[in-house]
């Protein structure tokens, strides 16, 4: 006899297992089928899912289980993801709680760390997979961070460095003074706060009681400042352009230059030039052939390039304590309450990044953006709903190169190998590495991969390459990936 209520927890975990052990989800079971593949985006080991995964997953379960009553032979690749700085944070903020730090354990004991986490969520993610009745193949269920994955991750590395596509550069980045690492620019989240902009007085060198006069919601970068920038057709400033102006505080002498950037209508018209810290006079400073004067610390205290009473500050004390020493020195001309937008952390949104000048590695990917871009033009790939397909293309065609590069410990160590000269050697391991240098003692650099490096490889590392297998010869490419809009540049178009 029936009860008279049905208790789904108390039958589903029975009838899912008998799937399981029937090997129901197994792939390869219909050599002679037609094959379908989807590639779960793996979640990353951070916590729980959320009731995104849930919706996400239902919707590739019911394509995997359409496709299997169609007769084809599906898998349905299951895995988890590293999650470079997001899960290093969760770990570091465990360890606070405990009073130890990262760096007091070192890379290796944290790293452990770190894998001890990776146990115990990575763990309940996929036994919520299974709560869930997702028809994945359990048997195949991967990690970015899987021995065969690192390998394909450093195969690809290695390739892409010797085509010439993999380089080191020095150029701003947005750079996460809390992490002291590099973010990528997607990673940033504007948000609107309230501030100040501050009126500053620069002498004119060589004219008693002459000044010109910038606006700047960021004081403590001035101690960086190399020109003052005037638009080219401002008559207010024409007779100046050629001149040298004081820099308040340093006694620096810096020049004024006329640049099509400083717009008249804008504050003054004269525009303070931080080519170190601010992305536009970035490309002005290489436009004019300005230095480069870094100010700040990796953890945003600032550095020995700016005048002792400053060294060490922080960014928030460094602020007041020259707004008001300009003022005490008569150089403050104005300050107006303005609400602006500043650059946060996307994950915390409580860290105000700064654009640093840095050594990172770049992947020029606009080459491999090409072959993307023809492959969604000529309908081999298709976005369902097609709307997306613009935004593809907008993101796709403006791409810019992708600094790769992270300031962490948890993630795919960089292969690239340093000998006492500083010659690189980039090798899939240390012994290949050590023979191109003819036995010299190496050292490995320090960074790791963005996360989404070793993501974009899921596809085909997670069925073996860069060995020939047959579920690599049979699955991939793969028939659908069912995904988030907001991850459609992250990890889709790579």
């Amino acid at each position: 006899m029936l009860d008279k209520t049905f208790s789904p927890k108390d039958v589903e975990g029975r009838i899912y297992a008998q799937w399981r052990e029937a090997g129901a989800f197994r792939a390869g079971n219909r050599p002679d089928a037609e094959p379908f593949a989807i590639m779960i985006p793996p979640p990353n080991i951070t916590g729980r899912l959320h009731i995104g995964h849930a919706l996400n997953n239902t919707l590739q379960d019911i394509l995997a289980r359409f496709e299997r009553m169609r007769g084809k032979d599906v898998l349905w690749q299951p895995g988890t993801d590293h999650a470079g700085i997001a899960t290093q944070m969760i770990v570091e903020r465990q360890l606070a709680e405990r009073q130890m730090s990262r760096v007091g354990l070192g890379r290796e004991k944290f790293l452990a760390e770190i894998w001890k986490w990776k146990a115990e969520s990575g763990g309940a993610i996929i036994e919520q997979l299974h709560r869930l009745g997702a028809s994945a193949d359990w048997s195949r269920e991967r990690f970015t961070m899987d021995e065969g994955l690192s390998r394909a991750v450093a195969k690809v590395f290695v390739e892409l460095y010797r085509q010439g596509l993999i380089y080191k550069d020095k150029r701003l980045v947005n750079w996460d003074p809390r992490l002291e690492t590099a973010v990528s620019d997607l990673e940033v989240e504007n948000i609107e706060i309230k501030g100040h902009l501050w009126h500053i007085r620069y002498p004119i060198e060589d004219m008693p009681g002459s000044f010109i006069t910038i606006a700047t919601t960021r004081p403590e970068t001035m101690l960086g400042d190399t020109a003052v920038a005037v638009h080219p057709d401002d008559a207010r400033y024409k007779a100046l352009v050629g001149k040298k102006a004081v820099l308040p505080l340093t006694g620096r002498l810096v020049p004024i230059i006329a640049d099509e950037h400083s717009d008249p209508e804008k504050g003054t018209g004269a525009v303070k030039i931080t080519p170190a810290h601010d992305f536009n006079d970035f490309e002005i400073g290489k436009r004019h052939n300005l230095a480069m004067i870094s100010i700040l610390n990796k953890d945003g205290t600032l550095n020995d390039q700016v005048p002792a009473p400053y060294r060490g500050l922080s960014r928030e004390a460094a602020r007041k304590k020259i707004v008001a020493d300009l003022d005490s020195a008569g150089l403050l001309a104005d300050t107006q309450s303005i609400t602006h937008s500043v650059p946060h952390d996307e994950k915390t949104k409580t860290v105000v990044l700064e654009p640093m000048l840095t050594e990172q590695w770049y992947l020029n990917v606009e080459p491999l953006a090409a072959k993307a871009i023809a492959s969604v033009e000529n309908g081999k790939t298709k976005f369902v709903p097609e709307n997306w397909t613009n935004v593809f293309f907008g993101w796709m065609r403006n791409i810019r190169p992708w600094c790769i590069s992270r300031q962490i410990w948890w993630g795919h160590q960089i292969p690239i190998w340093y000998d006492a000269d500083g010659k690189i050697y980039c090798a899939e391991t240390e012994a290949e590495a050590v023979a191109q240098a003819d036995g010299k003692a190496l050292t490995r650099d320090s960074d790791v991969l963005d996360t989404w490096f070793s993501s974009a490889l899921w596809p085909f590392s997670t069925l073996g390459w860069p060995d020939k297998t047959p579920e690599l010869a049979r699955f991939y490419p793969t028939s659908v990936l069912v995904t988030g809009f907001d991850i459609i540049f992250f990890w889709v178009a790579r």
